[in-house]
Order: structure tokens, then sequence, then C-alpha cells
């Protein structure tokens, strides 16, 4: 296999032909450098060794070694096990059999971070620049950070006051909802994105990134304005798979760097990501009283316990317990009102 001095699998064969299967099967790019990123890891950890001279046992010793050495997270081991389980089962076709002793990493159950509301008026006056209709739109409607970037022009219904939100997790469609306040920005953001995409159409640009099913299905569409993205960025990109320029979606990045920003000046030290605004959403929909069923259709969660862990937020802290001191002051009180003599006026 060609593999370098330095250690880095090179352009070889093997990760030609995984390269190939992931885009014939029309996987994400992130999943494609996600695939190739373990794979190479493995083979190193082996010496180099051919995948094709290995089996279930120096499955089990890696993803051991990434459990208890590197203490990784259980997604992070269950990614690098997913990766190797296509390498060997689409691209070798060779059957890994059961993998017994694998030492699984721990799965710790946090509670999300969530901004109270307080916070959250503190917080949205800081938020400016790119990421601040971004990230105001994932507090208004609980859509994830790359639900919100792919959002396109067309999946926004000013008149009915929802958002489309086109293959989430999962695969699945769902509507939310669009708050009003943040209607004028949106429509300011599309007229200036229209003349955007007028101007890269005379410049023989103006393609956006389809699926492969609606790109085959639509020949053209990457070319119309419905398609395009809502928050787009101000610089055209090679794409790496098609090499065509394209105006891609604003980088994540941009929207947590605004979101830190923004907390610090705010005054607010919790650890947090843009996603907490998405607990925020769920946390005081449920503190509002409506419907967990409804929360969960708004969220986009397959299974109603998802969404319960907001209900364990609600009911933690000084605002949801009763000190039992508090409970004793009250039949304190009750036994001298009992005591109260009317005629003298005295307790």
């Amino acid at each position: 296999m060609d593999i370098n001095t330095n250690g880095i699998v090179g352009q070889s064969v093997l990760l030609a032909q995984v390269r190939d299967l992931i885009q014939r099967k029309h996987y994400s790019i992130r999943t494609e450098q996600c695939y190739l990123q373990w794979i190479k890891r493995f083979i190193l950890f082996h010496n180099k060794k051919h995948p094709d001279n290995m089996g279930a046992a120096e499955v089990e010793q890696f993803l051991t070694y990434l459990a208890v050495k590197l203490e990784v997270a259980a997604s992070t081991q269950n990614q690098a096990l997913n990766a190797i389980v296509f390498l060997y089962k689409q691209v070798l076709e060779k059957e890994l059999g059961k993998m017994a002793n694998i030492a699984r990493a721990k799965r710790p159950q946090r509670l999300p971070t969530v901004f109270s509301k307080e916070e959250m008026m503190r917080l949205l006056p800081h938020l400016n620049g790119l990421g601040e209709l971004p990230n105001k739109l994932i507090y208004g409607t609980g859509m994830r950070i790359m639900e919100c970037l792919r959002l396109r022009v067309q999946d926004i219904d000013f008149d009915r006051k929802q958002i489309a939100v086109r293959q989430g997790k999962g695969g699945k469609d769902r509507v939310t909802v669009l708050p009003p306040s943040l209607i004028p920005a949106l429509k300011t953001r599309l007229e200036s994105g229209y003349h955007l995409h007028r101007q890269d159409l005379a410049n023989g640009h103006g393609e956006v990134y389809l699926p492969y099913a609606l790109q085959r299905k639509f020949p053209h569409a990457a070319r119309e304005w419905g398609w395009q993205y809502v928050f787009y960025s101000h610089k055209t990109s090679t794409d790496p798979r098609t090499h065509k320029t394209r105006r891609h979606h604003l980088d994540e990045s941009t929207l947590n760097k605004g979101l830190k920003a923004a907390k610090t000046k705010a005054g607010i030290h919790k650890y947090a990501s843009c996603h907490a605004l998405r607990h925020s959403f769920a946390t005081h929909l449920l503190e509002d009283g409506y419907d967990i069923r409804t929360v969960q259709d708004l969220l986009g969660h397959k299974d109603l316990k998802t969404t319960m862990i907001y209900t364990h937020v609600l009911q933690m802290g000084a605002s949801a317990v009763r000190s039992p001191l508090e409970q004793l002051g009250t039949i304190k009180t009750l036994a001298t009102l009992t005591d109260h003599n009317p005629q003298s006026g005295t307790w």
C-alpha cells in the first residue's frame, strides 16, 4: 500500500476505492472526510498493515485503544466503528463477525446547557455581524445549526409564518415556527442575496449545491433563486468533488464565534455552543406550558425520550426545589396563628 515515510497514508488504491464508493453512494463530503480519516488512523495504529490482512481482533484492539487510552466519547468511538465496518463490508466485502471484547467508551448522562430567559434578554442585543440573524433564528425556531445554514430561500413561508426544514437529522422533513420579529431582517437578507445571485449568473456562476437526487431530477434548479442558501457566503468557492465554482452557505464557525463574543459582552460565562440556543428554545416552550409532543415535532425528535431531557432541566435548581427549612417555617407560622388571642390582640 502506498504510504509515505511521514506515516501519512497517501492516495493508495484502497483509499481511492473507499472514496469512489462513498461518492457513488452519494454520502456527504463530511462523511467522506470522516471515514477516510478513521481508516487512515486504523491502518497507522497497526503499523501500516493492510486491512485485508487484519480482522475483528485488530478492530477490537483499535476501538479499545480509543476508549481506554484516548478516552474518546462514545459517539467518537461509534464513528470510528462505522468507518471501519464500511471499509470491510462495502469495499473489501468481508464480514468482521462478532466483536464482543471491545471496551466501550462511556456515554455520560449530561443535561443540555440552557440559557435562562433573563440570560437570553442580555445575550440577544450583543449578537451582531454575519452570525446575528442565524443565531437568532436558531433560538426562535429550534433548528439545528446545519439545518439553519442549509436553509433555502423557498423554504421560508412568510404568509404562514413557518419554515420547512428539509433533510433534517435522519433525512426527515418537518415544519417549525417563523418568529414574526425576524421577518423584516430575513426579507432584507433575501433582497441583498437576490442581487448578489444575479451578479453571479452574469459572471457565469450562480450555481448552488444540490443533493444528487435533486440535481438529477431538476438539472437546472441549481441556478434558480429559490434553491439558493438564505445564509450565503460572501465568497465563492470551488466544490472539491465537481470542481465547479459555487456560492456555499456560511461556515458554522461564524455562528459560534459570534455567540462567544456576545456571551462575553453580556457577562454570561456558561460554556455553550450555538446548539444551546436550540436547547433554550425547547426549554422555554415547556416553561410556557406548551405540550411536549408539540415541542417534539418542532425539534424533529424521533423519540419522545429525547425531548423528555428538557423536563429534567426544568426540575433542576433552586427555583424548582422548596427548601425543607421553608417547610418548617410554614409549620411554625401555622402554629403561632392557632395561638392568637383575638380579644387581647396579642399572639
